[in-house]
């Protein structure tokens, strides 16, 4: 409970319920429906006990079943931080002066699957929506990195929901960076080699128009895959010229999740020789 001042009289408030975060700040995460002006009240009281104890940033995770509640936060000076389908998160900043709490995630990561057979042949689509469709461009798979997703775990899940193909991973041949892709979000394109362990496509309806495996010097001869520094990082791996960033197990520091370090162990392991 905090005393609070309100319409000229001293009342006794229940504060609402936080824990602390790592950087001197406080996390809320509201459970129960409540009226407005009760909320109101709460949270003002907490925020004068906060500011009372040093605290510096005020996390309130408000589901969306409660969104009305955020009407009163964002009056005393919340913002939003970000949403997800069933949460809205909202921040605060108690000290004086310039907050320095963390940005919402900038970025969105995606992969472009290169699969070769031993035929010199490619996997490559043609979509159904996108910039490209109705275009009679042959691309190679692409696809978003699911959150909670390694690279290569999306490449090989690409691969298949796309074509029906199995893959093996096998390493990263190069990254690039654009902005502004979607929403003012920038995007994280990893281009990852992928070995096929299946040939028989099949299609995905919803998405691909059609797929194929195509001869290689038919897919580089397209003028869209000409434009592309890309082509030329994709025949120096055919010629074995080039070599990428294979994923590399390493500890997590999350038990019982694997984490990978992609670098080019290849040429690590012949320095030390």
């Amino acid at each position: 409970m905090e005393q609070v001042l309100v319409e000229n009289e001293v009342q006794q408030v229940k504060l609402l319920d936080s824990v602390n975060d790592d950087h001197g700040g406080v996390i809320v995460e509201l459970s129960e429906a409540m009226d407005l002006k009760v909320f109101a009240l709460m949270l003002k009281a907490s925020i004068a006990l906060w500011r009372s104890q040093g605290k510096r940033g005020v996390w309130i995770k408000i589901p969306i079943e409660l969104i009305n509640l955020a009407e009163a936060a964002v009056k005393e000076g919340f913002w939003f931080h970000h949403a997800e389908p069933k949460y809205l998160m909202l921040a605060f900043w108690i000290p004086e002066g310039a907050h320095t709490l963390p940005a919402n995630a900038s970025h969105c990561v995606s992969i472009v699957a290169f699969v070769m057979n031993n035929k010199r042949e490619v996997l490559v689509v043609q979509e159904k929506c996108g910039k490209f469709r109705g275009t009679g461009i042959w691309k190679f798979p692409t696809g978003g990195v699911d959150e909670g997703e390694d690279i290569c775990a999306g490449a090989i899940r690409e691969v298949k929901e796309e074509t029906a193909i199995d893959t093996e991973f096998v390493e990263v041949l190069a990254f690039w960076q654009s902005h502004k892709s979607f929403f003012e979000k920038s995007n994280l394109h990893f281009v990852c080699m992928l070995r096929p362990l299946s040939f028989d496509i099949q299609k995905q309806e919803s998405e691909i128009e059609d797929a194929q495996w195509m001869p290689w010097d038919d897919y580089v001869a397209q003028p869209f895959v000409q434009k592309y520094e890309l082509v030329d990082i994709y025949r120096a791996k055919e010629d074995e010229t080039y070599f990428g960033f294979p994923p590399v197990p390493m500890a997590s520091k999350h038990p019982g999740q694997k984490s990978y370090l992609y670098f080019n162990d290849r040429d690590l392991k012949s320095s030390k020789v």
